[in-house]
């Protein structure tokens, strides 16, 4: 098995994270990885906010609670927040498409180097659905009309068991010609 499919096999949503700090040159590498990302156009239509201090931590956890959900995000150790950036598109192809027309996919191929470079380095990753885009905006002093790719959640496992993972199987997706 090679080193990325083990990676693909070990990476999982962690839901509940140990009290031990992550490291701030982990999540540099974990970004690092976010940066090197593949994107339409070489566009890097994406920014970060790392967030690890604390109290700030903490308060991106509450805006992440909606509809009595994510309580375990309070045992969070950080947060990643993606960003979407305008693309810039080379000047043929945007003729026909939308500067922004690569954005979300790409925004989205950072977010799973990110949550694999977090798994590599021994760290638990989750992407998160529900919050309050506008509350995590004050708290980090966002401006209201900026875009968010992802949340990713971020911490040590407090629980390192690797579930079994749940997929269809391959010959219900994958079509051969």
């Amino acid at each position: 098995m090679s080193i990325f499919m083990d990676l693909c096999k070990r990476r999982q949503s962690c839901r509940g994270f140990s009290e031990r700090p992550v490291e701030h040159d982990k999540l540099v590498q974990c970004v690092e990885a976010g940066r090197l990302t593949h994107s339409g156009c070489n566009a890097q239509p994406w920014s970060f906010v790392v967030v690890e201090t604390p109290e700030i931590v903490s308060r991106v956890a509450q805006c992440s609670q909606q509809l009595k959900q994510n309580a375990w995000l309070e045992t969070a150790k950080a947060f990643i927040i993606v960003l979407e950036e305008h693309a810039v598109l080379n000047p043929v192809i945007s003729c026909f498409l939308d500067s922004q027309y690569y954005a979300k996919g790409d925004m989205g191929a950072a977010a799973a180097y990110i949550c694999l470079e977090a798994t590599a380095q021994g760290l638990g990753s989750c992407i998160i659905g529900l919050y309050d885009r506008a509350k995590i905006c004050e708290a980090l002093n966002i401006p209201a009309e900026k875009q968010f790719g992802y949340v990713i959640a971020l911490g040590y496992p407090a629980n390192d068991t690797i579930r079994t993972k749940s997929r269809k199987a391959i010959e219900d997706i994958v079509r051969f010609v």
